[in-house]
């Protein structure tokens, strides 16, 4: 049965501003029991409200896709993996015959429609059908996105629910504002089990971040298996920080991580630091040290001084060749992420040398490199990508890098980094950490990207990043109640156009988050700011 509470559907437009969400006007729906088209994070574009228009998903509904290539029929099936467990319905996915007008779900790539903007999509909602077209594949993912937050809360349970499962009616217009909105897990310190890393890619997917960085490697720990270089993980990949966590995932097993990634629209990029930070190399093998002599594996937590690359020694290169090569070939993105902070001892010439042999190594495996800031200036300018975290450190290389084309990554520490507490006194010690911050959700929202590093163009910001290094947590839960409900502020800044940014109207779409993270078990901080609903 289909729902029209009025014979006739007015259109209500509302283009998302600062005065328009404050007013309060586009979080609120005139059709009983539904989800407004607008409160969504992060927030849409533009939202067209159809007053009394309603679409019911039933059990005869199928989910069509439309297009050429199999991308459209990838976020049909992942859109009916969402959808058949709570519903009960078959849901099969079908394809669109042409002309046809179907009742159900249909993702339509490419062809006549109205996306202008790579990652863009439309959804529009009445009461036969909900159509979501795009032109790329990211695009139909956003959009699968933005329904699965406009469907009841109850879409959520990993169990059958009683329906009805109702989507107010309308269309959502909408693309980000940036291409890059990351997210970095650092599971160099303390390991973190396949399971639990594929557990944050669903939450993080939720909200269209659609890269996840894996830190795989530092001085306390290496956890990816390097099959020409064995005892990385029989050595480094056996200790963490505080001597706990250790662990490492075997080549299948990341390439399990990097599928199941793609599969929710999330490309992970692998991080192999250097050429500080490697303390867990040098401890496998000592042919990397500049003495020929071993180092015993390091389990402290700050920085170890002699976790850094030999860069007169060939060994160091071949090395990294052997390691770049074999995990590249397991990561189908763009980018790899080469490290380069808090590089001890170096002169500027040491790190041009070391960047540009690593540069060249990356172009060899077909990847573009992503390096801290103070990889600026020493990395190739036009086809890498650098991340600011802190002021102060190599800001005029920055600039210089940025205007040659180099792309800069937004990750200011004191307002971005999920590692840091929210206040003084929570999280309790020993978990989270306090060098940057506190840092509370109103502090992580109220940021703009382009006003970070005086200097540097606008159109040289890349995107934003989520950093959460481990020194202080272990496993799942300690992790998920840093980083949400932070995370989603990020994820907001990353994509909603900057006009909108309003912690008024942040506030309650957050808020309206809290019962969908708790029906997804995501262990996340109830934090006093926010005014959550009952039992959220």
């Amino acid at each position: 049965m289909r729902l029209t509470v009025t014979g006739v559907a007015m259109a209500m437009t509302v283009t998302l501003s600062t005065a328009a969400v404050s007013a309060g006007s586009p979080t609120v729906s005139d059709v009983r029991g539904v989800v407004p088209l607008a409160a969504v994070v992060p927030q849409p574009v533009g939202v067209r409200t159809a007053r009394g228009v309603a679409f019911d998903l039933e059990s005869t509904d199928a989910i069509y896709a439309t297009g050429s290539s199999a991308d459209a029929k990838d976020a049909a099936n992942f859109l009916a993996g969402l959808l058949r467990i709570p519903t009960g319905y078959p849901l099969e996915v079908r394809e669109l015959p042409a002309g046809a007008k179907p009742a159900g779900i249909v993702l339509s790539l490419g062809g006549n429609n109205a996306v202008t903007k790579k990652e863009g999509y439309r959804l529009d909602i009445d009461d036969d059908a909900v159509t979501i077209e795009a032109d790329d594949r990211a695009g139909l993912f956003n959009g699968v996105a933005t329904l699965r937050q406009l469907l009841p809360v109850k879409v959520e349970r990993k169990q059958q629910m009683p329906g009805p499962w109702r989507v107010q009616g309308g269309t959502i217009d909408d693309a980000p504002r940036y291409a890059y909105r990351g997210a970095m897990l650092d599971v160099g310190r303390h390991f973190l089990p396949k399971v639990d890393v594929e557990k944050y890619i669903d939450t993080i997917a939720r909200y269209k971040v659609n890269y996840l960085r894996l830190h795989l490697t530092d001085d306390q720990g290496w956890r990816i298996e390097i099959k020409s270089w064995p005892e990385l993980t029989e050595v480094g990949g056996q200790s963490g920080a505080g001597d706990q966590g250790g662990g490492f995932y075997t080549q299948e097993d990341y390439k399990g991580i990097v599928q199941y990634a793609q599969a929710r629209g999330v490309t992970v990029i692998p991080e192999i630091d250097g050429p500080d930070h490697t303390h867990a190399a040098l401890a496998s093998y000592a042919k990397l040290t500049c003495d020929g002599e071993a180092i015993e594996p390091y389990v402290g937590y700050p920085k170890s001084d002699e976790g850094v690359l030999c860069l007169d020694n060939p060994t160091t290169y071949e090395f990294l060749d052997d390691v770049i090569g074999e995990v590249a070939a397991l990561s189908p993105g763009p980018y790899f992420a080469v490290g380069g902070d808090e590089t001890s001892g170096r002169t500027k010439e040491q790190l041009d040398t070391y960047f540009s042999k690593v540069a060249k190594l990356l172009e060899k495996h077909g990847k573009k490199p992503l390096g801290w800031m103070e990889a600026a200036g020493s990395l190739p300018a036009e086809s890498s990508m650098t991340e600011f975290w802190v002021p102060g450190i190599n800001e005029d290389q920055i600039i210089a890098s940025a205007k040659a084309g180099g792309k800069v990554i937004m990750a200011p520490a004191m307002t971005a980094y999920l590692d840091q507490k929210y206040t003084d006194s929570y999280p309790e010690y020993p978990l989270g950490q306090t060098w940057a911050g506190p840092t509370s959700v109103q502090r992580s929202y109220e940021w703009d990207p382009e006003n970070q590093l005086e200097g540097l163009p606008a159109s040289a910001v890349g995107g934003v990043d989520a950093p959460l290094f481990t020194e202080t947590v272990f496993g799942i839960h300690q992790l998920e109640s840093l980083a949400f409900p932070r995370l989603l502020s990020i994820a907001e800044i990353g994509w909603a156009k900057a006009s909108s940014h309003d912690w008024k109207s942040f506030e309650p779409r957050l808020a309206a988050q809290g019962p969908r993270l708790r029906e997804a078990r995501v262990d996340y901080y109830p934090s006093p700011e926010i005014d959550w609903p009952m039992g959220s």
